[in-house]
């Protein structure tokens, strides 16, 4: 497996600066990770370091890395029509994928319709800017049930989305598990074609592994080039043995 093919090279943190962003992507154009994932205000800028490097068109670069925003980050609290119009703005500026965070709390009421109208506002504004566009669903699923984690597959279905996701990464009860990825295997994949993104506390190789092996398609991580150093190495030490 081309390891940074499945990862998604992220910097999210409130304090993050053009320096850092220039950083994000010059990594990604080396070791042409999937995407690079930012806030929206550094999705411009992203896209435009993308471009110049001559990755980011699909069309042209044999292993293309193309601009992810986040949406609703990292609450999901914010009422649909202001995520719409932050993924319209996003897609705009360049992204080709969007990460968008649901409203938790309808899916914690039970609330299925609430739950798929949120996520069909983002891929009705992603979509009416540009074709093809990816639009993933971040549940938190340390915060739910695995009905709840089941009803929001459902809601991110029914809404038109391409991917659940595990997590923020920012939520006090947790980030990505190996029993998580499950749940979205089994409530996202098998009913619902829906593929799969672990993101939350993947911090090294052991932990990226347990989340391929638990058949995540993506993996989001703001270590992605330690993780494929450490890679590196395994492979070499096994070579060697």
């Amino acid at each position: 497996m081309d390891l940074a093919r499945v990862m998604d090279h992220t910097v999210l943190r409130p304090e993050a600066t053009e320096q850092d962003i220039r950083r994000l992507v010059a990594e990604a154009v080396e070791h042409r990770f999937a995407t690079v994932c930012v806030n929206g205000r550094w999705v411009k800028l992203a896209t435009e370091l993308l471009r110049d490097a001559g990755v980011e068109d699909a069309g042209k670069a044999q292993r293309p890395v193309v601009a992810c925003a986040v949406v609703g980050f990292p609450l999901g609290a914010n009422r649909s029509d202001v995520k719409a119009l932050e993924t319209a703005a996003a897609v705009k500026d360049g992204a080709r994928e969007i990460d968008m965070v649901i409203a938790l709390g309808a899916i914690l009421a039970g609330d299925k319709e609430a739950a798929r109208l949120d996520v069909a506002e983002v891929v009705r504004a992603a979509r009416a800017h540009a074709d093809g566009v990816l639009v993933k669903v971040i549940l938190e699923t340390a915060a739910l049930t695995e009905a709840q984690t089941a009803l929001g597959c459902w809601a991110a279905a029914e809404g038109g989305a391409d991917f659940v996701k595990t997590s923020t990464g920012f939520h006090p009860k947790g980030g990505a598990t190996a029993e998580a990825v499950r749940w979205l295997v089994k409530y996202g994949l098998d009913q619902h074609g829906l593929k799969v993104k672990a993101s939350g506390g993947i911090r090294d190789l052991a932990a990226a592994e347990k989340m391929l092996a638990a058949s995540a398609h993506r993996i989001g991580t703001s270590n992605g080039v330690a993780i494929l150093a450490e890679a590196a190495k395994v492979k070499t030490v096994l070579g060697k043995g």
